[in-house]
C-alpha cells in the first residue's frame, strides 16, 4: 500500500473518529437536558455523560446554547429521516387502503413514541420562551418536512380516486392528529409506557375517522374499525 493510501485510511478512520465522537456528544447532551432542563445542565456533566473532556465539546461544538440548538436540530432531523421512511409502504391499492394506513399509522406513533423524539419534543416546549425561534427551526427541519411527504401521498391517492382530499397538506395534518393527539396524555409526555393494545385501539379509530371523512367506499372504514372498537 502507498504512502497516499495509507494518509487517506488514517484521513478517512479520523472523520469516523470525529463523528462518532460528535454522535456521542450529542446522544449525552440530549440525556442531560431531557433530565434536568437546559438551565440546570452543565457542560462538566454532559462531557462525564459522553466520555469526553469539556473542551472537547467545546472544540465541537461551541457554547452550552450552541450545543443546545445543534442537539435539536440535529436529533429532530435524525427522527425525520426515520419518519419519511413510513412513507415507503404507503398504500397505492384502493383494495389495501385502511390496512395500508393502518401499518403507516402504527409506525409513525412509533417514530413519535421514540425515546428521543419524546425528549427534544418536551424541550422544545419547555425552552420555547428562552429560545423562540428554535421551535419554527426544529418544525421545519422535521414534523414540516413530513407532513409535506405525507400530503404528496394523500394527494396522489384522491388524483387516483381513492380519497376525496381537497387540501392535502390539512388532509395530512388531520391524519397525524387522529392517530397520534391523545398519546402525549395518555404517556405523560412520554413519561410512561403505552400499552400496545391502547394504541392498536386509538390507530384503528383515527384511521377509521379520517376514510370516514376522506374515503370514496364507507364501507372501507366500517368492520375493522368496529371490531377494534369493541374491545
Amino acid at each position: 500500500m502507498s504512502a497516499g493510501e495509507n494518509a487517506q485510511r488514517a484521513a478517512g478512520a479520523g472523520d469516523r473518529g470525529r463523528l462518532d465522537k460528535r454522535r456521542a456528544i450529542v446522544d449525552a447532551a440530549l440525556r442531560v437536558f431531557a433530565q434536568v432542563g437546559y438551565a440546570q445542565a452543565s457542560l462538566d456533566v454532559i462531557a462525564v455523560e459522553a466520555g469526553v473532556s469539556k473542551p472537547t465539546i467545546y472544540n465541537h461544538l461551541g457554547s452550552k446554547e450552541k450545543l443546545f440548538r445543534y442537539v435539536m436540530t440535529e436529533t429532530a432531523a435524525r427522527s425525520n429521516a426515520k419518519t419519511l421512511e413510513v412513507l415507503t409502504a404507503f398504500p397505492t391499492d384502493p383494495a389495501e387502503l385502511r390496512a395500508g394506513l393502518e401499518d403507516v399509522a402504527h409506525k409513525l406513533v412509533d417514530c413519535y413514541c421514540d425515546e428521543q423524539s419524546e425528549a427534544v419534543r418536551r424541550l422544545l416546549y419547555a425552552e420555547a420562551v428562552r429560545f423562540p425561534d428554535l421551535y419554527d427551526v426544529v418544525r421545519a427541519g422535521g414534523p414540516d418536512q413530513f407532513t409535506e411527504a405525507l400530503a404528496g401521498r394523500l394527494a396522489r391517492l384522491a388524483n387516483a380516486g381513492y380519497l376525496r382530499v381537497e387540501d392535502p397538506v390539512r388532509a395530512a395534518n388531520q391524519f397525524i392528529a387522529l392517530v397520534y393527539e391523545e398519546l402525549p396524555s395518555m404517556s405523560a409526555l412520554g413519561t410512561r409506557p403505552l400499552g400496545r393494545a391502547d394504541v392498536s385501539k386509538l390507530v384503528a379509530a383515527g384511521v377509521d375517522t379520517f376514510l370516514r371523512a376522506f374515503g370514496t367506499d364507507p364501507s372501507a372504514a366500517g368492520p375493522a374499525a368496529d371490531g377494534a372498537h369493541a374491545h
